[in-house]
């Protein structure tokens, strides 16, 4: 018999399974469970967004579109990054459609991360970046956010993590998976001093730039002279309820997304088609829809604050996303240990914090992507096995 483990690379052999699909599929052969630990809308994707998708289909759109995707959906996407943040893309050069927001990350840390790169990473964050950065040859390097920071990246944070790394390459997350924290334009500009100062590059991801709850929220590439040295990532999934649709874009320099257009040619060669005809709906059309969701979604995050703290857990308001990332080390367990145990005692799933870095131990992350009625049932079990001891 052939041994495979000795013929895989091992670099893929030793790559650690997400620890968010652990507790998703371990709730999922479990009966009455309520989930709070996915990163997905519970609304369905709005229906003349469908519609869009379906009638693509009737008209026999089903063939390969241009690598880039279609010009159609990158001029719409232009015009909303015009609208959104008064930044302009050429849709010609300047805008690449991808499968899902997760391969325009992985393309662009594929053209620009060296082998034995540093890449600064600030943690907690997103679980895909650690691994991306090392299938990219790269080396991650962990900047600690704080509790106490909100965990926001600070200036002075990320200056010292330069300094003492000589990374030339920064990829976050704003609004931040998993905390909800927001850095905001008074921020984002001192950042924005010290990538200049630095020479530093930015992947900046921001697919859940539309749900944002009142924070003066901007993206770091419209900042000073950061459009230049940003590599904007965006998406489909969250803000319009389109996980399932894959489709994601990167937005920024020509050099930078003609390479990952190269790379994109040869891995995936293009999104689906149908998928991108129902995004020029959404993204012409849904604005609105994104509106009443993120309106829910701020019901529901007053909720879920206020009854974690009611029942004695600290939880700093999340300014955008749909996370709350509450501190459990009152329980005195790991965030592992709460997390198996509150599945397993009172059947509520919720994602440790420590699968986001290690700044993330003693948090877990609950999803409010959930119906009001899911979060009231899901505090409830929560409050009962805190009051049992944990």
């Amino acid at each position: 018999m052939t041994d495979w483990s000795s013929r895989l690379v091992p670099l893929a052999r030793d790559l650690p399974p997400s620890g968010i699909r652990r507790f998703f599929d371990l709730a999922a052969t479990m009966e009455d469970v309520i989930s709070l630990g996915v990163g997905e809308p519970d609304f369905v994707t709005p229906w003349h967004i469908r519609e869009a998708g379906l009638y693509a289909l009737e008209r026999g759109m089903t063939t390969y579109t241009a690598n880039a995707g279609l010009l159609a959906l990158r001029q719409a996407i232009a015009r909303y990054l015009e609208r959104r943040f008064t930044l302009r893309y050429a849709p010609e050069g300047e805008l690449l459609v991808s499968v899902g927001g997760s391969e325009a990350i992985d393309l662009a840390l594929r053209v620009l991360v060296r082998p034995g790169d540093r890449v600064l990473i600030p943690e907690p964050t997103y679980v895909a970046y650690t691994p991306l950065v090392r299938l990219a040859g790269g080396e991650p390097v962990h900047v600690p956010l704080r509790a106490d920071e909100g965990f926001r990246l600070t200036a002075s944070d990320l200056h010292q993590a330069v300094v003492a790394s000589g990374a030339r390459l920064l990829i976050w997350c704003n609004p931040n998976n998993p905390t909800g924290a927001v850095v905001d334009r008074r921020q984002l500009s001192a950042l924005a001093e010290v990538a200049e100062q630095h020479d530093l590059a930015v992947i900046s991801d921001e697919i859940y730039a539309e749900i944002v709850y009142g924070a003066d929220y901007g993206s770091l590439a419209q900042v000073a002279e950061m459009r230049e040295r940003t590599v904007l990532v965006g998406g489909f999934s969250k803000a319009f309820a389109m996980t399932g649709w894959r489709l994601g874009y990167a937005a920024g320099p020509e050099p930078v997304i003609r390479a990952m257009l190269k790379v994109h040619q040869y891995a995936m060669l293009c999104a689906p088609v149908m998928a991108q005809v129902a995004a020029v709906e959404a993204i012409e059309r849904g604005l609105q829809d994104v509106a009443e969701m993120v309106d829910e979604y701020d019901r529901r995050r007053r909720f879920i604050v206020y009854a974690l703290r009611d029942m004695g857990l600290a939880c700093s308001d999340p300014g955008g996303a749909f996370y709350a990332f509450p501190d459990i080390r009152s329980t005195g367990l790991t965030s592992v240990q709460f997390a198996e145990d509150l599945l397993v005692h009172a059947k509520v799933a919720v994602v440790p914090g420590s699968v986001f870095g290690p700044s993330g131990e003693g948090f877990v992350r609950c999803s409010y992507a959930a119906a009001i009625n899911q979060l009231e049932r899901a505090m409830t079990r929560l409050r009962g096995f805190l009051q049992a001891g944990g």
